[in-house]
């Protein structure tokens, strides 16, 4: 277990900030908010699951990713209620994943490795601040629809260096892809659990399932997604950029259409009921 750094100068006012900083990050109203926060990203992943399971079964539904799932919600009488929990959720999840970052709950360190685990819960503090803004922003009734991928994509092609912005993101998604595959298929997904209380539980078999499908199914879209970034870039053509929902779109429309649409339900669903148990049994 790495040690906490000494703070020197104890009466000054910067030692004394700096320790209160430590204490609020290695609080357990930080660790509550992360276990809120994971249920509420389990929850939105489950719906995304369910919509397109539906889909694939010609039930209704929709390949939609959460943004989609969001305005589906602020459409129906129980929406207000169902969005303020899931953004009061992932602004849970934000502030985790920001005192993960700043305050090095998990204590990774200042070399080179831990500033870059440091910087990805980072981003993801920064991804699910936005996602609970959105769906604050819908609270008082549906909104039209937001920028899509090509939309973007296209905003991107015009910085300096863009169309490489686009590529190295597609080259990203791939790799990020690859690596759900690698945690699925080596049970890396039980990293951070604690193995004491699951075994005591008994819901070793579940936590795999859900581990192993869930993260299957995130290899293959993110490594679509990342696949038609590197397209558009490469034929400098902001159409061939896709995002989750037309990721599920594209399997529905190949041959076995509804079988591919269905596993990928399914695992989006595991992944999200992972996410839950996550709340449940990882160390915090």
């Amino acid at each position: 277990m790495r040690i906490k750094p000494h703070f020197s100068g104890y009466g000054s006012p910067v030692g004394t900030a700096a320790r209160t900083l430590q204490r609020v990050g290695d609080s357990e109203g930080v660790e509550r908010l992360g276990r809120i926060g994971l249920v509420a990203k389990g929850v939105s992943f489950a719906i995304v699951g369910v919509l397109a399971l539906l889909l694939a079964f010609g039930a209704g539904g929709a390949a939609t990713d959460r943004q989609g799932a969001f305005r589906l919600l602020s459409e129906q009488s129980y929406g207000f209620v169902a969005l303020l929990a899931i953004a009061f959720g992932f602004g849970a999840y934000a502030v985790w994943r920001f005192a993960q970052a700043i305050l090095d709950r998990d204590d990774e360190g200042n070399d080179f490795e831990g500033w870059a685990k440091r910087a990805g819960c980072f981003a993801k503090g920064v991804f699910y601040a936005g996602l609970s803004l959105l769906a604050i922003s819908l609270l008082t009734g549906p909104r039209g629809e937001s920028a899509n991928e090509r939309e973007r994509t296209a905003q991107v092609f015009e910085w300096p260096l863009g169309r490489w912005l686009v590529g190295a993101l597609g080259v990203a998604l791939v790799g990020y892809g690859l690596w759900n595959g690698y945690r699925s298929f080596t049970g890396k997904y039980r990293k951070h659990l604690e193995e004491g209380k699951i075994h005591r539980e008994k819901v070793s078999p579940l936590v795999n399932a859900a581990g192993f499908l869930g993260h299957a199914a995130r290899m293959v879209l993110f490594c679509m997604i990342g696949v038609f970034l590197v397209r558009a870039a490469y034929e400098y053509d902001a159409k061939e950029a896709i995002g989750l929902d037309e990721a599920l779109a594209k399997l529905a429309h190949q041959p076995g259409g509804p079988i591919w649409l269905g596993a990928c339900a399914i695992g989006l669903f595991a992944y999200g009921l992972f996410s839950v148990l996550q709340a449940r049994y990882r160390d915090i």
